[in-house]
């Protein structure tokens, strides 16, 4: 390799070290710093995915309600399965009614999320997973079509969720959508955002994303003191911002270090002057999940977004422990009451702070789980059910096929691990049409979008 394409190389790997992992959140925020020209775009929009690790359980969230698929349903968890007087009050009424007279309610849990559902501004999506083009369980029992490989595996299912491909992945579709949309944003270097770390969803070809904690953004260490010494942090903070050599990796380096430091100074004194909201986001029923703060601070940083200078916004959330094999009688609810919760609490701050129509919300998970109950628990599956939500959803409805419930049933590959029906690249590529990617792109942001055109459900929803 030549010296010029040794710095090249540098440069490049320079403005990707965020992927470096949230041991080093200051790296991270020294990559995420390329600033871009003067937005351009007339209006606001943000995306915010809230991604729940480990695999919610579908059939204990949106649950069978009808006389027939209830029965089913309990007859496959026993042990598990909500009573059905339990769910009158959270039943859906669809402006839509599903075939067959079907019906779900929601899990009594996600009861604060039944008023935006009512209000047409929730869309509960059917049965959806990873795929990499329509799949029947013939083809599937005939190997006869590509799968996404190693289906109920958790890494790589999280990973083809959020990249279109498994574990490994250089790049996913929420960075690729800030490939193509950060230089409308007056800071491009805030186009994605990470309140939970690390996640390829949010890494670009060319968009870095950018990591805060639910109190803000992420100070160097030592940055006012070093060892009590406030003259050694100065003289740090001057060395890592220094671009006073001839060399290219020192210029380089030192152009890192100061446009970082001036982004943390940005973002914190925004953040300082953000509006104060009446809507309170309420403690987390389980100690153990901040996704209400993770939430809470993405309200934040879109309060203060014209004041950055951002267009388009790219949020990642995330929240554990739903990987439950056992205990999910126990658990799961806990679970489920902190994600309505959280989700009530963000979509009124949108409301109060009159940007819901500009804000869409959506969750997303490794997988499903199997409908036959495992003692107290359930196994790995593969599609699942998951909810839109915001001002500019068209909610009040289903979108997708309502799946046969049964334990090898025509619609599973066994103990009702659900086969989808709806991809995520479709659910990405709809998100992906309203955030204003055109038709064109929308293979850059989803290699395999192509592959659903001639599908039952199409490239677009229609969701959004």
């Amino acid at each position: 390799m030549t010296m010029d394409a040794s710095r090249r190389a540098f440069l490049k790997r320079a403005s990707a070290l965020s992927i470096a992992g949230t041991a080093t959140p200051f790296v991270m925020n020294l990559a995420a710093i390329g600033e871009a020209a003067a937005a351009t775009a007339s209006d606001y929009k943000a995306m915010v995915c809230v991604f729940l690790f480990g695999g919610n359980d579908y059939a204990n969230t949106l649950v069978p309600y009808d006389t027939a698929q209830y029965g089913v349903y309990s007859a496959q968890r026993a042990n598990l399965a909500y009573a059905q007087s339990a769910l009158a009050g959270t039943l859906l009424n669809p402006s839509i009614a599903l075939p067959n007279n079907a019906q779900y309610a929601l899990a009594p849990q996600l009861a604060k999320l039944l008023p935006i559902f009512n209000a047409g501004k929730m869309a509960v999506m059917l049965n959806i997973g990873t795929l990499v083009q329509p799949t029947t369980k013939a083809q599937y029992q005939a190997n006869s079509v590509p799968l996404p490989p190693k289906l109920l595996s958790h890494n790589d299912q999280q990973s083809y969720w959020q990249a279109s491909s498994p574990e490994g992945a250089a790049s996913g579709w929420g960075g690729r959508i800030g490939d193509l949309l950060q230089a409308g944003n007056g800071n491009s270097a805030l186009t994605c955002m990470n309140v939970a770390g690390n996640a390829v969803y949010l890494t670009g070809r060319q968009a870095v994303q950018y990591s805060v904690t639910s109190n803000g953004p992420i100070a160097l260490n030592a940055r006012n003191s070093l060892q009590g010494s406030a003259a050694a942090a100065t003289l740090l903070k001057s060395l890592i911002s220094s671009s006073g050599g001839s060399h290219d990796f020192e210029l380089a380096l030192g152009n890192v270090g100061s446009r970082a430091l001036n982004l943390y100074d940005s973002l914190s004194g925004a953040l300082a002057g953000a509006q104060v909201t009446s809507t309170v986001f309420p403690a987390a029923a389980d100690p153990q999940s901040s996704l209400g703060a993770q939430l809470q601070m993405v309200a934040k940083l879109i309060s203060v977004s014209s004041q950055l200078g951002m267009k388009r916004q790219v949020f990642f959330v995330s929240t554990g422990r739903y990987d439950t094999h056992d205990g999910l009688g126990a658990l799961h609810p806990v679970l489920l009451a902190n994600l309505a919760d959280a989700l009530r609490a963000f979509y009124d701050t949108t409301v109060e702070l009159g940007v819901s129509s500009q804000v869409t919300t959506f969750t997303a998970s490794d997988f499903g789980r199997a409908l036959t109950a495992n003692n107290d628990g359930s196994d790995h599956g593969w599609g699942s059910m998951h909810f839109a939500l915001g001002g500019a959803v068209n909610g009040g409805r289903y979108y997708g096929t309502n799946p046969i419930l049964a334990n090898n049933g025509p619609n599973d590959i066994g103990q009702g691990r659900l086969i989808p029906t709806m991809a995520v690249d479709q659910y990405a590529a709809t998100l992906a049409s309203w955030f204003g990617v055109s038709a064109s792109d929308l293979s850059t942001v989803v290699p395999n979008i192509n592959n659903y055109s001639g599908s039952p459900l199409g490239i677009n929803l229609g969701f959004v």
